[in-house]
This record gives structure tokens, sequence and C-alpha cells, in this order.
């Protein structure tokens, strides 16, 4: 939920980012709504969860936790150029996620901007500063190690991180339309790994889940699928208008997920899925979410140059209140046109 200077703005990425909030929802819902996971039993998981669980649950925040150790890594070379003391700009905004987070988890408990924030302050500040392929090895351990050994959820943060800094150094993204073939062969490789560790998750008894490591793995794997696969379509050409809606909807991350709980804790007021195997219901509310959220990122960036709660994180990070509202485009003004 980092976003960069918008000289620097990656309009895959902020795409890639905006596909990453149409899956939260989902785990969020349960999550906040404490939905029953199982049958009466107890023994085997509601048939509808199963099929999410496999389909959504770890497959979507691993992406934002990459996308922010990546971010992480543009923003502080946009800061070097601006400031001569990037990492205190960076530390200060830090604390201002932590702080929105800290605020935030009073809703939505097991939110994930504190531990962000937290993280990014133990770990990728200190970090920055390392050799690029200690972070690189850091990363992989931390990723890889920790999926086969303490499992997944926010255990696997410190490692995305990492390995999102590292491909921020490596300048991974410049050029990243140029490489389509990498892109390919990395779909070809994940989306069968993707499907056997799916399978062998859906095969696993629910109570065995807990000491398993099939989940994260499979998490994992159904991460570099989902991305590499949108980023291949995405380049087609025949879907340029899903590209900006999911690319809007990328560069308000931070107000969409936030306003995500709002919108369940309202949602939830008259649904009371609570305890409840309802899943079809949390669809319905998921899918009415994400749309809602669409539209309004894509009418909102239309007039301003940041999401409300982007906006207010940037003024606190350099310190200064920035611009908001689009610069007149070249000639309107004069002729009395109204923007766009």
């Amino acid at each position: 939920m980092y976003d960069v200077a918008p000289r620097e703005r990656i309009h895959e990425l902020d795409a890639v980012r905006g596909f990453g909030l149409c899956g939260i929802p989902v785990v969020i819902i349960w999550q906040m709504t404490d939905m029953t996971a199982t049958v009466p039993s107890g023994e085997a998981m509601d048939p509808l969860r199963h099929v999410l669980s496999v389909l959504v649950e770890g497959r979507f925040f691993p992406i934002f936790a990459f996308l922010f150790g990546l971010s992480f890594a543009l923003f502080l070379d946009s800061a070097t150029e601006r400031t001569a003391r990037p990492r205190l700009v960076l530390a200060r905004r830090l604390i201002a996620l932590g702080v929105l987070g800290l605020v935030h988890q009073r809703f939505q408990p097991g939110e994930a901007l504190l531990p962000y924030a937290v993280a990014g302050a133990v770990i990728l500040l200190p970090a920055s500063a390392l050799p690029l392929w200690l972070i690189l090895t850091a990363g992989l351990v931390g990723t890889v190690g920790v999926a086969l050994t303490l499992g997944g959820g926010l255990a696997l943060v410190p490692g995305l991180f990492l390995l999102g800094l590292a491909a921020g150094r490596y300048d991974l993204v410049v050029g990243l339309r140029g490489r389509t073939w990498q892109l390919a062969a990395i779909f070809a490789l994940t989306l069968p790994a993707a499907l056997v560790t799916a399978v062998w998750q859906w095969r696993t008894p629910y109570l065995d889940l807990w000491t398993s490591s099939i989940e994260p793995i499979a998490g994992l794997f159904g991460a570099l699928a989902y991305v590499s696969g949108l980023l291949l379509v995405l380049r087609t050409g025949y879907f340029e208008v899903l590209t900006e809606v999911l690319a809007s909807m990328g560069r308000m991350a931070l107000t969409n997920y936030v306003s995500a709980t709002a919108l369940i804790l309202v949602a939830e007021s008259h649904l009371r899925l609570g305890g409840t195997t309802r899943y079809p219901a949390l669809l319905g509310l998921a899918a009415g979410i994400v749309v809602f959220q669409a539209f309004v990122s894509y009418l909102w960036l239309s007039w301003f140059r940041y999401g409300p709660l982007e906006w207010v994180w940037r003024c606190v990070t350099w310190w200064r209140i920035v611009p908001l509202g689009k610069p007149e485009p070249e000639g309107v003004a004069s002729i009395g046109l109204p923007r766009r």
C-alpha cells in the first residue's frame, strides 16, 4: 500500500495492486464477522469456504507484501533525489502508517497496516543499506524457509518485504513491458505448481491444515501464477478498460483497504454473517465492495492526484501540504473549459 512519486508510477504495478484488492475482502469478511469455517460436525470445511480457501486465502496478501517492499525501494530512490535525509522521510512515513494501523486495528483485529509499519521500520530500513545479494538471500530464506517450517500468515511478511526490496534494487520493474517472455516462463512454471499444490491443499483434512505447510506453499505458487497470468492478459491490448480500473484501485489501495472495513461493518449490521456458513452472501458482499471501490476510485482519480488517505499520508511523509487536485491541462484554464 505504498505509493511512489507520481513521475515514477508504474501502471502495471498499480493494476496488480488493484487486482490484489479484489481478493482481500473475501478473507477480511470471514475474519471480521467470525464466520463458521466447518460443517456442524467440525471435521470438514464448509464446501464453498473450502473452495474460497483454495482459490483466495493466502494468494493475495503475498502480492501486497512483495509490492510493499518493492515500492519501498522505489520511494527510497525518489526520496534520495529530493532530500538529504531520505531514511528520515521513510521513517516518518512508516510511523504515520503505524498510527493509522493502530486506529484501524480497533475495527479490524488482525489488520495488516500496523505489522507492515513495524516490519518496515525493523527490517526494510536497515536492510536498504545491505548488499543486494544479502537482501535477496535473506528474502528467499525468509519466504521459502518460513513457509516450509513456520507456516504462512504474517510470518511470511519479512521475507516477502525483502524480496520486493531486492526486486527494486535489481531494477526488475524497469522495462517490465519488454519482459513478456520472462513472464510467460514464470507463468508456465508456476501454474502447474499452483494447480498441484492447490489439489494437495484441497485433499488435506481440515484439522491437518493447522500443522501442514501446504497452505503457505500453495498460496505462494498461486500468487505467482495469478500475477504473471494477469500481466500477460493485460498486455494483450484487449483489456485496456480493465487495466485502467485496476490501476485506479491500486493507486488508492490504502483508502480502499481501510474503507473496506467500514463497508463490512455497515453490511454486517444487516447481514449478520457471524457464526454462520452463509458464504454465498459473503461473495455477494465482497463483489459489491469491489465494484463500488472500482467505480469510486476511477471517478475520484479523474479529478484528484491521490486518494484521500494517500494524500494525507503523503502530506505527513513530506511534512507539508502537497497539491491534491490535478493540474489544469495546458490551455484549458484560459478558455474556461471544465477539467475532466
